[in-house]
């Protein structure tokens, strides 16, 4: 018989268009996504790339030439480990957000918006 955990809840990770903003408006929206979602009874992905190796100029470092492609490749790989996304306002208009967007849909992620 297997078993399940009582605390076992539903994923989502956030989808957030950043270029062209503020580190500021980035944390506001972020915060304002988290507590959505957690109202919502899901437990948060974090696919926050501000800081952490995840970063900018860490990834420089490393070599990588693309990094929009870098990042997009390690939000895919968190996207797979969700069963939601809920996409900022101003997805539609972000290359990366389109992306997860389309990928979302094809594979049956459920999808929330930011009103």
């Amino acid at each position: 018989m297997q078993v399940k955990p009582k605390d076992l809840k539903s994923k989502a990770m956030i989808s957030q268009p950043i270029v062209g903003k503020s580190y500021e408006e980035v944390v506001v929206t972020r915060d304002k996504a988290i507590q959505i979602l957690k109202d919502k009874g899901y437990l948060i992905v974090n696919t926050s790339f501000i800081d952490g190796p995840q970063n900018r100029d860490h990834m420089k470092m490393r070599g990588i030439v693309q990094v929009p492609i870098a990042l997009l490749s390690e939000s895919l790989d968190i996207m797979s480990k969700c069963h939601a996304v809920f996409f900022c306002k101003g997805w539609e208009y972000d290359r990366s957000c389109k992306i997860q967007h389309a990928i979302a849909i094809n594979y049956n992620l459920k999808i929330l918006y930011e009103y």
